[in-house]
């Protein structure tokens, strides 16, 4: 008899009943590539003696790979059909990507779930023989296998950026994705709506476009990305483009509606070039046509230019840089985080077209570096980059490092590494929790990026059924 995994949920609701996360695992990475990047477990029982603090690591085999997104081998979309084959197959395996290295490091949480252990690595020539891509960012557990989102081309060439497909079971590096990608050339993430078999996918930049930082001249010059690409998801072909607009610089973080019959999402951009607002679009079926609207800006905020960076110097502000977004499973709370102000907002998303505000809280920030409440003498740089949101919706992780290179640029003397848990009012509104503060040197010289919960999280799954 096959056994499902009982991680696999078969509808939001499900998850969100689900027993709460006791571990987080944290990917980190050595800026200076002289020691290896890790794969970190850190304690999220608010009952344990060890709340809060990293109880679990692994190093990588290689050096200079800087981790940064990841994502388990299977999910909750492994129900999408009717006799899908499980066996065996579980949400056990977490598969790390290397964004400088191209390599992608699988391993293995069983059988103790604080000592992972590294069971494959697939490097570099294999994704580039098999696929044609390079620089692994973001991947997502499909129904029938992994889909892996390439910012680069194979054989050093700079394009097109896409997807790769893996097996879920082996992770062998199966071809690409795309059949007939249409006017797409850059990538970042990739997400769907299974039951419309509808794929969405987003924009940043190629690797020589990100590599050493924002490049102004190209920012400037509005060739970051600034659109949206719709696919049919069975058959890899592009249907169409919605272009946000060339000032709205960097179409990053997708996140769809949970709810598997819907036809709308939130996704993030980072700024734009006429006033360094940052905003949030709404995109959504009309007709037979996709579209997306503006939903959310966020202005700049005015700063002393002698409290700036020097890339910042010249504009007497300070830009939100929406780098992340993340909605939570029952599609009520929208989370956005600011990492060049140091904020993070939550809106009330029961209307999808009109998003309200219904808290905030600040940590760090260019200018405020704002301290946490267990230290609070100590001004944190960095601000709330990756989010991410628990099943039931009552807690928020954070981190606080974006990329390398960015990081120097943006806080350049130095982001350091920092998580902290944020309580969130499902009425609205958001508190630091001050027993929650792994950094500095606990994170041994490493800077924290993105966290996975155990059994799955907000941006983990997709559902099947309603």
């Amino acid at each position: 008899m096959t056994v499902t995994d009982p991680t696999f949920y078969r509808s939001a609701a499900e998850a969100a009943a689900a027993p709460r996360e006791h571990l987080a695992y944290v990917v980190a990475f050595d800026r200076a590539a002289e020691k290896p990047d890790a794969l970190t477990v850190i304690d999220v029982d608010e009952d344990s003696a060890t709340y809060g603090q990293i109880v679990g690591w692994a190093d990588l085999p290689t050096l200079g790979d800087e981790l940064h997104h990841f994502g388990w081998n299977a999910c909750s979309s492994a129900l999408k059909h009717e006799g899908h084959d499980m066996t065996g197959l579980e949400r056990r395996y977490l598969l790390l990507p290397g964004l400088r290295s191209s390599n992608v490091h699988v391993y293995d949480t069983q059988p103790d779930p604080r000592s992972p252990h590294l069971l494959k690595t697939i490097d570099a020539k294999e994704l580039a023989a098999n696929a044609g891509y390079s620089r692994p960012h973001t991947l997502h557990c499909g129904p029938d296998g992994i889909f892996l989102s390439c910012l680069g081309g194979a054989d050093g060439n700079e394009g097109p950026g896409g997807i790769a497909l893996l097996d879920h079971a082996t992770f062998d590096v199966l071809r690409a994705w795309e059949t007939d990608r249409g006017p797409q050339y850059l990538a970042y993430d990739a997400w769907w709506h299974l039951n419309r078999g509808v794929a969405v996918t987003s924009e940043w930049g190629t690797p020589s476009m990100i590599e050493d930082g924002i490049v102004p001249e190209l920012l400037l010059g509005q060739k970051y990305g600034h659109s949206l690409h719709f696919w049919d998801l069975a058959e890899g072909r592009h249907l169409q483009e919605v272009d946000l607009g060339a000032q709205h610089q960097m179409v990053l973080e997708l996140r769809p509606s949970h709810d598997p019959e819907a036809t709308w999402g939130f996704v993030g951009v980072v700024v734009s070039t006429e006033d360094l607002s940052a905003s949030v679009w709404r995109w959504h079926r009309d007709g037979d046509t996709w579209t997306a609207d503006k939903v959310i800006t966020i202005p700049a905020e005015p700063a002393d230019p002698d409290l700036l960076p020097p890339a910042l110097k010249p504009f007497g502000a300070v830009p939100p840089l929406v780098t992340d977004i993340n909605l939570s499973v029952d599609d009520s709370m929208l989370y956005v985080s600011c990492w060049g102000t140091g904020e993070l907002k939550q809106f009330d998303v029961t209307d999808p077209a009109h998003p309200r505000e219904v808290g905030s809280v600040r940590l760090g920030g260019i200018v405020g570096r704002v301290a946490h409440p267990a230290s609070p003498e100590e001004r944190l740089a960095g601000g709330p980059q990756m989010v991410e949101v628990s099943r039931d919706g009552r807690r928020v992780y954070i981190t606080n490092s974006l990329y390398g290179s960015w990081d120097d640029q943006f806080y350049p003397h130095g982001v350091g590494a920092w998580m902290a848990k944020i309580d969130a009012d499902p009425a609205g509104g958001l508190t630091v929790d001050e027993r929650f503060f792994p950094h500095g040197e606990e994170f041994r010289g490493l800077r924290a990026h993105q966290v996975r919960l155990q059994g799955g999280d907000a941006s983990s799954d997709s559902y099947c059924y309603r």
